[in-house]
């Protein structure tokens, strides 16, 4: 990259590609992906979706419906790519912007808006979906993921978690914790970084002097940097590693090479920190666009399809807005549910001198 190009829009020579931004099929010695058309076509579609659900929300929280909203915009193939690497029986651990993933993993998008609009605590049963809950504090699920992977070791099962994180939870204590622990005991863990160049308003060159995947070596496993907006390669990428992790071959580190194509939350404005050739420049490697036209090429597709599923998106963006509106307040108890496994006394405690005192309003 020369001095004067935009932030991290030269493809860096390490990176694993397999789709690239024209949307040319390409190979790569270590990493190769089959996949049927049907296939294909399916990849397009989650990812166009999942975009629609995404500038739902942002226009939800515009409107006053939402308390904020951590938008995916321009991360889409790496969620959708390793979301659909994971098998039923491995468990995701997210932070609160892997929308694209709880898609991939069957979950009512609905489910996410309610978090986001203080209806509830989380929405979603992890176990039904494994799927574990959105997580604010930064950095903190990486060690619940390990944990979680300890545990499928001494169960003697097959399968193995994945824990997502940005490029400025690197920096947190927990995770490089959960690094340690990963490798020490060899725990079937991907660790699977978005670095989508800025963590809130701090650049990547602030967070690291090396490529983020490079930390992996320090720590005894392997790293690798996969081009974030190519979801062929991000398939290809997480399928191996997950596989790895499940045959005993411990824990992996995977960095996504993506952008955040917006806001790092609604409240937030990026344009006091970033220029707009950055946002130009990555523009023209956006994730939906580069499989569009690979579509195109390769006669995979025609309009009527593509009609089709932005026809679809537009439905699924007047469904979520309808039920998210619809959407009932909880009652006040319900703020002390679910927060232990079983009864609790002090819980018990504090929740009667809570509705006591709501009591004293009543009239």
């Amino acid at each position: 990259m020369t001095s004067d190009a935009p932030r991290g829009v030269d493809a860096p020579p390490e990176l694993v590609q397999l789709l690239t931004p024209e949307g040319e099929r390409v190979e790569h010695p270590d990493y190769d992906i089959e996949l049927t058309d049907e296939e294909v076509r399916s990849l397009y579609r989650d990812l166009v979706l999942v975009r629609r659900i995404d500038l739902e929300a942002v226009a939800l929280q515009r409107q006053g419906e939402l308390g904020i909203w951590a938008s995916l915009l321009g991360q889409e193939a790496a969620q959708i790519g390793s979301g659909r690497a994971l098998t039923d029986a491995d468990m995701a651990f997210p932070t609160y912007r892997e929308h694209g993933v709880a898609w991939c993993r069957d979950v009512d998008p609905v489910r996410l808006l309610g978090l986001f609009r203080g209806v509830n605590h989380g929405g979603w049963d992890p176990a039904e979906h494994n799927f574990h809950l959105y997580t604010i504090v930064i950095g903190s699920q990486t060690l619940h993921a390990v944990g979680y992977a300890m545990g499928i070791q001494r169960d003697g099962a097959e399968a193995a978690t994945i824990a997502y994180f940005g490029d400025g939870a690197t920096s947190q204590g927990d995770v490089n914790e959960s690094f340690i622990w990963a490798s020490v005991f060899n725990a079937p863990v991907v660790f699977f970084c978005q670095n989508n160049q800025w963590a809130i308003s701090e650049p990547l060159e602030k967070q690291s002097k090396i490529p983020l995947y490079k930390r992996a070596s320090g720590f005894g496993f392997p790293g690798v940097r996969v081009d974030g907006n190519d979801v062929f390669a991000c398939l290809a990428v997480t399928r191996k590693a997950l596989q790895n992790a499940r045959e005993g071959q411990g824990p992996t580190l995977i960095e996504a090479f993506t952008y955040r194509m917006g806001a790092h939350t609604t409240s937030d404005d990026p344009t006091r920190y970033r220029v707009a050739d950055e946002l130009e420049a990555w523009k023209l490697k956006d994730p939906i666009e580069r499989l569009k036209a690979y579509l195109f090429k390769n006669q995979l597709a025609d309009q009527e399809f593509f009609d089709k599923v932005d026809a679809e998106a537009d439905a699924l963006g007047k469904d979520v807005r309808r039920r998210c509106l619809e959407l009932p307040d909880p009652e006040p108890e319900a703020l002390f549910q679910h927060v232990y496994a079983a009864q609790h006394s002090l819980l018990d405690e504090e929740r009667d001198q809570y509705l006591t005192y709501l009591a004293g309003f009543e009239r």
